[in-house]
């Protein structure tokens, strides 16, 4: 009942990891598949290590987080370690890659593909160097360039993370599709934001500034899915502020195939994959839906 497709790739149900939470290493991507998640995101890392931002890289606000690590990673050779070790029978293992150049990217890709069943592009982070994330995402001819050379070199599905930071995420959804992406992930954090501390008149984030997530960015990331879903022909992955199976389901009247879900670990722990999962099977089953597929993009039939 709550088996999915993304691209030719199966799915036992919608739910994911999203990348940038308990990703890093294969021991803890394994604790998520095992609590139920159908597939995981890892961290996205670089061709090279990375220190990211040097601490505090994250803060609690109302309803959600801002976070700044910088992309820290401990690069491609170091990586390829614990996606091996991921448990891919029955699941779906996701590498998330970043780079500055069309170069890296290929290069990358062809680095992990025999160890990962997708592949995602962060060309979307907003807490980045400069280069990296959103000043990639934010145009769509670099989007395109980028997509295009990642896809010229795999032999795996090629999913384009979006950025929610843009003028018109539809104009970059089609630019990402016509590159050649199968399916794409919406959205990445939002921002970016900041929180002061009042006793010290100081940022609190090194960084001063980071992307936000949790349940205060859900409206927004779903009305991105709504949006694009009837802009391009090309699987769409929901995330933003997921903590519940109600807004997977909500995801999935908007258009999405799958969801990810991530900061809402931090509150419920990993059992909150199990707990949606048979949340949402319960809501199947008092609704009359026999699939996932019956599901997708129902918000826009006409009344």
């Amino acid at each position: 009942m709550l088996r999915t497709n993304v691209c030719g790739v199966e799915f036992r149900n919608p739910l994911m990891l999203a990348a940038g939470v308990m990703g890093s290493n294969a021991s803890s991507m394994n604790w998520i598949l095992k609590s139920g998640a159908a597939g995981v995101v890892s961290k996205s890392f670089s061709l090279e290590p990375n220190p990211g931002y040097v601490n505090p890289t994250t803060v609690g606000v109302e309803c959600g987080i801002i976070n700044a690590i910088g992309l820290s990673n401990p690069g491609v050779e170091n990586f390829k370690e614990e996606l091996k070790r991921i448990d891919r029978k029955g699941n779906v293992s996701i590498a998330s890659i970043y780079g500055a150049t069309p170069e890296e990217f290929s290069k990358l890709v062809l680095e992990i593909e025999d160890y990962v069943d997708m592949i995602e592009l962060n060309i979307s982070c907003p807490h980045a160097m400069e280069g990296y994330g959103a000043s990639i995402g934010q145009d769509a001819n670099l989007t395109h360039k980028i997509v295009s050379a990642a896809k010229d070199s795999a032999n795996k599905p090629i999913i384009a993370k979006l950025t929610p930071n843009v003028t018109d995420i539809v104009e970059i959804a089609r630019a990402a599709q016509d590159a050649g992406a199968d399916a794409l992930t919406l959205i990445n954090s939002l921002g970016p934001g900041m929180k002061i501390n009042i006793d010290v008149a100081k940022p609190v984030l090194s960084n001063k500034f980071g992307g936000m997530s949790g349940k205060a960015i859900k409206p927004i990331a779903l009305r991105n899915v709504y949006t694009v879903y009837d802009n391009v022909d090309i699987p769409i992955i929901g995330v933003g502020g997921i903590s519940n199976f109600e807004d997977v389901v909500e995801f999935l009247f908007a258009g999405a195939r799958a969801v990810q879900i991530g900061t809402v670990i931090m509150d419920e722990g990993v059992e909150v994959f199990s707990k949606i999962n048979k949340g949402l099977e319960g809501f199947m089953n008092k609704k009359g839906y026999g699939s996932i597929d019956e599901m997708i993009g129902l918000a826009h039939e006409e009344l």
